[in-house]
């Protein structure tokens, strides 16, 4: 979120900013409910003020227009408080603003490629998609899903199963391990606060999974990423600059309705309503966000070298990125049977703007109080490392070999098929 300060005393950075996101936002309107909210608080203040000094008086003659004062700072507040929650509106609906090196771009297509990783694999024999895979093993049951749960939902089965989870243990273990991260487990449901502070509501109320509990609790909603619970556990708080940085992974399911997305993907595990994720957050001092941000993608990365799965680093266009979004750097891995690469983890760079919605802060080398700096990105998403793998160590009999550095974790197995 952003303060109304900045965009003040910044107005054509943030015009010109903002237009680059693609939203319909009226800036001009904002500085004037700001200018009335300031307007109103002062005329409020003025007769506090003047009643406060009648008070002092103790004259009795002066009880009706004491009164009067008092009807007067009633109906100004009641004014005062619509127009600052129509502000506060507004200014909860604007999204992050762009850095300087961010393409400018209406959408995906104007993302610009860094690099490619890793040697795209040559087959002599005609490759299979990963649902095609899994069916002829007899391990991924779409149709059973679509029967006790509805479209986009999956059964995972057998060996398949045991690489799903062997794939999660081997990510968290090269994140705790090698990458300097502490394991949490985390509750699946956020209230709406939480929600709020990283930036899922208002804006993006329809694309997620509430909860009907009971009135007394307030909203709930399962979480659409770990981002949202493990940014949270920094809310309300000033935290010590000697704690600084936070780094945090978690594994657990994610929820999304997928929104207009209606006809994209519907074959598969590639868009669903329930997968697992391991998601990296990382709570820093502000200034130090973009050097997170490489360290949090080579993180990323690193896990899709040891695998050795072919990959690409791009940079979002501010037409793509997220809604908290400063700059977003998004993996994607090559999927054979698609013949391009497929997103498997954004690494997002959010600047203080989750901080402020949160009122996460810290207490810097000077004591004084700031916003701290916030970052989430994938490490990975569980289901289409999964799918790529299958993809990319499929053999011609429709057996998968398993990657060496997993068959640790599944009691030196080799290969996954029907015999």
């Amino acid at each position: 979120m952003h303060n109304i300060k900045d965009i003040r005393a910044n107005f054509d950075k943030f015009t010109k900013k903002i237009k680059s996101r693609n939203v319909d936002i009226n800036l001009g309107e904002v500085l004037e409910l700001d200018s009335k909210n300031r307007t109103l608080i002062q005329e409020k203040e003025s007769f506090e003020k003047e009643k406060k000094d009648i008070s002092k008086k103790k004259d009795k003659s002066l009880f009706e227009k004491s009164k009067k004062i008092s009807e007067k700072i009633v109906s100004i507040s009641k004014k005062q408080v619509d127009v600052k929650n129509k502000l506060e509106n507004i200014l909860s609906s604007i999204p992050n603003i762009p850095l300087e090196d961010v393409p400018v771009g209406l959408d995906e297509s104007q993302n610009k490629e860094i690099k490619k990783f890793g040697v795209v694999r040559s087959f002599d024999f005609k490759v299979k998609s990963h649902y095609e895979l899994g069916d002829n093993l007899k391990m991924l049951d779409f149709e059973l899903a679509t029967k006790t749960s509805g479209a986009r939902f999956v059964f995972v089965k057998d060996k398949l199963a045991m690489l799903e989870r062997a794939i999660s243990n081997f990510m968290l273990d090269i994140h705790i391990k090698e990458n300097g991260y502490t394991e949490i487990s985390p509750p699946i449901i956020a209230n709406d606060l939480s929600m709020f502070g990283t930036g899922q509501l208002p804006k993006f109320e329809n694309d997620q999974f509430e909860l009907k509990i009971d009135e007394s609790s307030g909203r709930k909603f399962l979480i659409p990423t770990a981002e949202v619970i493990l940014t949270n556990m920094v809310r309300d708080q000033i935290l010590n600059i000697k704690d600084l940085p936070l780094r945090f992974v978690a594994l657990t399911p994610c929820f999304r309705k997928e929104a207009g997305s209606y006809g994209k993907d519907t074959k598969g595990m590639i868009r669903q309503h329930q997968f697992y994720k391991v998601e990296l957050v990382s709570v820093v001092e502000n200034s130090k966000c973009l050097d997170e941000l490489e360290r949090m993608t080579n993180s990323a990365t690193s896990i899709l070298d040891k695998l050795n799965l072919p990959y690409r680093k791009i940079i979002l266009s501010t037409g793509d990125m997220g809604f908290s979004a400063e700059k977003t750097y998004d993996i994607e891995v090559w999927l054979p049977s698609e013949n391009k690469y497929r997103e498997i983890s954004s690494c997002s760079s959010c600047g203080s703007f989750q901080a402020r919605r949160m009122k996460a802060r810290y207490k810097n080398n000077n004591n004084e109080n700031e916003f701290v700096g916030t970052l989430n990105g994938s490490g990975l998403a569980v289901g289409r490392t999964l799918i790529s793998i299958m993809e990319n160590y499929q053999n011609s009999d429709g057996s998968i070999t398993i990657p060496e550095p997993l068959r640790p974790y599944m009691n030196n197995l080799e290969k996954i098929s029907n015999n």
